[in-house]
């Protein structure tokens, strides 16, 4: 078994720890049921709830009451695999996505007529996957399970009667687990990774009354910069070959900034309508470095190229208010993915979506409110191409969302 192969392996799970968060597959959105029902449209430019700590900090100069909001999403994806060829044997099930459920929680309390303070905790990146034994790709992925837990506290000030700022300083923490197989000889090794660290960043925003019924919302997620700690495991290599053990291992990847920009248009008293863009950049990952130390020269330094392109996502949604404590909700998004057939792996094999959006908010009382909110993710086909493996890839998502809110 050459050096390369070894080192081709080990780059590819650790190379994940980043691929597989910062992909617009992967991202995260679901950190609000009522902004989930206009697919996300309009998130930077209407403050429906305290669930505006993330999607415009200005926005909580809105807010008059004090408010506790929380809530989950739950999310059941489908893979479908087709087409695989590759140099070895293997199944391909697909479906190797769990369901899983994706928690969040805000307060918001006015200090006075002009300032806000409030608290977010919420997910703002997160995945996991995990292909049956047999896959036919598992030499470039196997299971994968990462995820970024965000702290927020923020503080918004009204500048004028039009004109609302906010900022606030995230405290985020990245913890994931990543294998692969490694050929050697009629059976596998193994390449198994953890690592976690807590990195900062910054959420800032303005929201602008452009007049009584049009409003203009600007929010900017800073990038956050993070050096994950954790030990590389290797095992089931031949005892000839001294490599295995158990190194330590650290990975410095840096997650996205972007920038959301959306109007909100309150046609008359029953429908209001939402519109928005959002801009990632994600040109800025040009490559890997992971350093795994006291280890065999064949993990030492591996270096992984990447190639990614920004990305801009359009929204489109409308609301309806049926009575003064019903409305409804329903929204249009357009996602593309950053990477291509030429770069895709088996971690984020995703493509370009759409995504549908229903929702409805209910004001059960003066105090509560309960948002619902189901959304349909339909992706283009997505092709993986290694020199020993490719396949096509059609993924699609169905994601249910609830939320109560209590203002007092």
């Amino acid at each position: 078994m050459k050096k390369v192969v070894y080192k081709t392996a080990l780059a590819l799970a650790v190379t994940t720890v980043s691929t597989h968060l910062m992909a617009n597959g992967v991202a995260i959105n679901e950190q609000s049921a009522s902004g989930m029902g206009t697919g996300f449209a309009g998130r930077s430019s209407s403050a429906q709830d305290a669930s505006t700590v993330f999607g415009n900090p200005a926005g909580m100069s809105k807010l008059d009451r004090a408010q506790i909001s929380g809530g989950f999403a739950v999310i059941s994806a489908n893979t479908d695999i087709s087409n695989a060829q590759g140099s070895t044997s293997g199944t391909n099930d697909g479906d190797m996505v769990p369901v899983a459920a994706v928690p969040f929680g805000y307060y918001v309390r006015p200090l006075n007529d002009d300032w806000h303070f409030g608290l977010g905790v919420y997910v703002p990146f997160g995945v996991i996957s995990d292909y049956e034994d047999s896959f036919q790709g598992r030499y470039h992925g196997l299971e994968s399970e990462v995820q970024v837990v965000t702290l927020q506290p923020t503080l918004s000030y009204r500048v004028n009667d039009r004109v609302s700022i906010g900022f606030g300083p995230t405290i985020n923490r990245i913890e994931g687990t990543l294998t692969s197989a490694v050929p050697v000889g009629p059976s596998d090794a193994n390449v198994d990774i953890q690592g976690d660290d807590i990195g900062y960043g910054f959420n800032a925003g303005v929201l602008v009354d452009l007049s009584e019924r049009v409003a203009l919302g600007v929010t900017y997620h800073s990038s956050v910069d993070y050096t994950l700690e954790g030990r590389t495991r290797v095992s089931g290599f031949p005892a000839q070959l001294p490599v295995n053990g158990s190194y330590d291992a650290t990975l410095d990847v840096t997650t996205p900034e972007s920038v959301d920009v959306s109007l909100t248009y309150a046609h008359d008293e029953r429908w209001t309508l939402y519109a928005g863009t959002t801009w990632t950049r994600w040109s800025q990952f040009d490559q890997l470095i992971i350093e795994n130390e006291n280890s065999p020269a064949l993990f030492g330094t591996v270096e992984e190229e990447l190639n990614w392109s920004d990305t801009w996502a359009f929204a489109f949604g409308a609301a309806y208010q049926i009575t003064p404590e019903v409305v409804l909700r329903t929204g249009l998004a357009f996602d593309r993915s950053p990477t291509t057939d030429a770069d895709r792996t088996v971690r984020i094999p995703v493509g370009n979506r759409k995504v549908l959006s229903l929702g409805a908010g209910w004001e059960a009382t003066d105090n509560v409110t309960v948002d619902v909110a189901y959304a349909y993710l339909h992706e283009d086909q997505a092709s993986v191409s290694y020199s020993d493996y490719s396949a096509d890839y059609r993924n699609s998502a169905h994601g249910l969302s609830t939320q109560v809110t209590y203002s007092y």
